[in-house]
């Protein structure tokens, strides 16, 4: 986040745009939104919506183009995204001395100092390198080999808080270096210090509810709601709550972090304050699990949102409003063939929510032909590592 001394022209629209100066104009940086595998198309409407230049979705995130601002702003406004890269190299990588020169040229002391901590997460796809543990060592011995060069001080490796976290991916035989603007991955809102068991990432429910079609003003229910991931999700949407404005980010501990990047930094904290319109929305969950229930009100109250929880089942549901969206995510195995009460449980639910939009993320892929409910619409996410359908049904 280099802020360069060139004074900047602030647009009335939350894009911006940068001055000109001697008629040249500052080129544009370019960043990488990542997201989770089948949610970039929604990713890049988001960030449409928040008037980032140069949006293109590409395989595992969108990139969009701009200043330190923007990404700023996508840092504490994009609800789905689950990193903000900055890119910082591009260089042949064909062997263990290329990808250690290539790093070496970057400037690291525009980021972090001799004093510092790194981090380094690497990855590769068809390349030289079988392991991306060895692709990372080469790029820290580079970046702390220059910094100690140049400060006289080596910067420790701290995998768990680093002041820096490096992203380098290594494709056929070209490496591309990024630096970190989120630091942690930003589904770590803060809200949520006890999730339960297999916790879905706020990131993919944000995701999920933009999918299944709700916006504020929309009553949503989760009758299987956990640790009420989803309906705090929505409340924080339909509150105008910014996700990640209860938290620090990495750029906030870059050298690069002053006067200037400051100013920027509160400009898009009260940009995100002054647009942020909370609009009156039905947002409730309900689980049988009493703990469950206790865990979720707490979570609603870290995050700073109204959600009406209950305790009750699946089969004591009661017809919410019209136009209700039923959300849920079914703590059941990945097959529902040899669970014949949790099916005739499903089966029960999807038959009392007749008339109402019903979206059911699973990891049974044949879930419908299960329920013998065939779905409206199907679309493919991964929750981490695991492939799972989020099924639709339409009211009838």
């Amino acid at each position: 986040m280099e802020v360069a001394s060139q004074s900047r022209r602030r647009r009335s629209s939350e894009g911006g745009a940068r001055d000109e100066k001697a008629g040249k104009q500052e080129p544009d940086t370019h960043f990488f939104a990542t997201a989770a595998k089948g949610t970039e198309g929604v990713l890049r409407d988001e960030l449409r919506r928040l008037r980032m230049p140069k949006v293109q979705a590409a395989r595992g995130g969108v990139g969009f183009a701009g200043g330190p601002e923007h990404a700023m702003r996508a840092c504490l406004r994009s609800r789905i995204a689950l990193r903000v890269l900055e890119k910082v190299a591009l260089f042949p990588a064909h062997d263990s001395a290329s990808l250690y020169e290539g790093a070496s040229q970057v400037d690291w002391l525009r980021w972090v100092d001799g004093s510092g901590t790194v981090a380094v997460t690497a990855s590769e796809k068809a390349s030289a390198f079988t392991h991306t543990g060895f692709i990372a060592q080469r790029i820290k011995d580079a970046v702390v080999d220059r910094l100690r060069r140049e400060t006289g001080a080596r910067p420790d490796v701290d995998r768990d808080d680093p002041d820096l976290h490096i992203v380098v991916r290594v494709t056929h035989d070209t490496a591309e270096l990024f630096v970190d603007f989120a630091g942690e991955p930003l589904s770590r809102r803060g809200y949520r210090t006890d999730a339960g068991a297999a916790p879905l990432r706020e990131t993919l429910a944000a995701a999920i509810l933009e999918l299944s079609g709700f916006a504020p003003g929309r009553p949503v229910l989760d009758p299987m709601c956990g640790s009420g991931t989803f309906p705090i999700e929505a409340a924080m949407w339909a509150q105008g709550l910014s996700p990640g404005g209860r938290r620090g980010f990495g750029f906030q501990r870059w050298r690069c972090f002053g006067v200037e990047a400051h100013a920027l930094w509160e400009t898009e904290r009260e940009r995100a304050r002054r647009f942020a319109e909370p609009i009156p929305t039905s947002v409730r969950g309900s689980d049988r699990d009493p703990d469950m229930i206790r865990i979720a009100r707490a979570n609603a109250e870290r995050a700073g949102v109204v959600v009406e929880f209950e305790q009750r089942s699946l089969a004591e549901l009661r017809r919410p409003q019209p136009e209700t969206l039923f959300v849920l995510n079914p703590p059941y195995g990945k097959r529902l063939e040899q669970d014949s009460h949790s099916r005739s449980e499903l089966v029960g639910f999807l038959d009392r929510a007749a008339g109402y939009t019903v979206s059911i993320l699973s990891a049974d892929l044949r879930l419908p032909r299960t329920l013998g409910r065939r779905a409206d619409a199907e679309h493919t996410l991964y929750n981490g590592n695991v492939e799972c359908r989020l099924f639709r049904w339409n009211p009838r």
